[in-house]
């Protein structure tokens, strides 16, 4: 894992929840996500997230299946690479922090602020070098993550609304960074969507000038709303939005 915090400017969210019946090119195995994940830095991708699978292509926080899944991306890329600490992924509250405290590879880990035991997947990541990106789908999220006095340890906030309304998508935008603003929290901020909202808040994203994130977990269609043939093919859409 990497010993200080990077910043991130375009994040490669490469599988998320989907199945591999959503999208032929999806990467599951250490394998494909390291093919995958080279390919996106060549499109302009500069850090990628990860829900990394078990030998049966079901998602796991299993320390092996975590570990070689981000040994193989940074072996491929040499960039950051971050997974998931979802409670959906792993519903036993024991066995969860369990595997999450045996990880020794990740660089950094997604947690989010809505789950009841937030503060001590923080807590246990930065025990272990874990940077933390910490995700915030609402104003309460931000209360939440202020209220763990750990603000300040985070590398990372992940402004992330549900995307299925892109204007209220964007309105909850905003009215997360106004509280980041108004709890004085200045770590960096990475600020994406999905669905319906994926483009038009990385868009907004862009118009700040935040880090952002794009990826078959976020989105399987192009700005327009044709098929992305690839993770690499959304991440080109992006720095070609840059340069024009």
């Amino acid at each position: 894992m990497s010993t200080a915090a990077s910043p991130i400017t375009l994040q490669a969210a490469l599988n998320g929840f989907l199945t591999a019946g959503d999208h032929p090119m999806l990467p599951l195995s250490p394998r494909e996500l390291a093919a995958d994940a080279s390919e996106c830095v060549v499109a302009g991708a500069d850090a990628f997230h990860v829900h990394p699978r078990d030998a049966d292509g079901r998602q796991t926080l299993d320390p092996e299946a975590v570990d070689a899944a981000v040994r193989a991306i940074r072996g491929a890329t040499g960039q950051l690479v971050g997974v998931s600490t979802s409670q959906e992924i792993e519903a036993d509250p024991a066995t969860r922090l369990a595997q999450i405290g045996a990880w020794t590879e990740p660089d950094y880990a997604s947690v989010n602020l809505s789950e009841a035991d937030a503060a001590d997947v923080i807590f246990l990541l930065l025990e272990h070098g874990i940077e933390i990106e910490a995700g915030l789908w609402s104003v309460g999220d931000v209360e939440a993550l202020a209220a763990t006095g750990l603000a300040h340890r985070v590398a990372r906030v992940l402004i992330e609304p549900a995307g299925d309304d892109a204007e209220q998508a964007l309105a909850m935008t905003e009215a997360i960074h106004e509280a980041l603003d108004a709890h004085g929290i200045t770590s960096q901020r990475l600020q994406h969507s999905d669905g319906l909202a994926a483009w038009p808040v990385l868009d907004d994203a862009l118009r700040r000038g935040l880090a952002t994130r794009i990826g078959f977990e976020d989105t399987l269609h192009l700005r327009h709303g044709t098929a992305a043939d690839s993770n690499a093919d959304l991440v080109h859409a992006v720095k070609l939005t840059v340069l024009s």
